[in-house]
């Protein structure tokens, strides 16, 4: 019986259960948020991501992923792992990088925000000199290891 709808679905059973589960409960919050007056500007942000993500971002990283594979073949996950890196605190930080709100920040903490750049920077470095270095030992440890 599994056997049958692993092969008619394509996954355990569990996965099935898993997604369906997911499914309605993004239908109740939808539905608890419905209620509520932000519904229009959830379903506005819901249209915008996906717009901005399905029809912009992902061909545009698609893209340059396929460009790293032609460019660096069996290194490219020591391009991508760090590049992500730096893609992902920069999202998480972009306010305190490109200086965006800098008076309510020194009002909230006393500080400015010109580090953020340069650590940032420095971080980024950091990233892709340790996987640079990853990538020599590899090579290094492959080459005396082959006959």
């Amino acid at each position: 019986m599994i056997g049958t709808l692993r092969r008619f679905y394509g996954a355990h059973p569990l996965h099935a259960v898993a997604v369906l589960g997911g499914l309605a409960l993004a239908g109740h919050a939808a539905l608890a948020t419905q209620a509520g007056p932000g519904w229009t500007r959830m379903a506005i942000w819901f249209a915008a991501a996906l717009v901005g993500h399905d029809l912009l971002l992902f061909p545009l990283y698609a893209t340059t992923d396929r460009l790293l594979v032609g460019a660096f073949g069996a290194g490219v996950n020591h391009v991508r792992v760090p590049l992500l890196g730096c893609a992902l605190t920069f999202v998480l930080f972009f306010p305190g990088i490109l200086r965006q709100g800098a008076g309510s920040y020194r009002a909230a903490t006393g500080l400015d925000q010109s580090p953020y750049l340069a650590r940032w920077l420095l971080l980024c470095a950091a990233l892709f000199a340790a996987s640079g270095l990853i990538l020599i030992g590899r090579r290094a440890v492959r080459a005396l290891l082959s006959p």
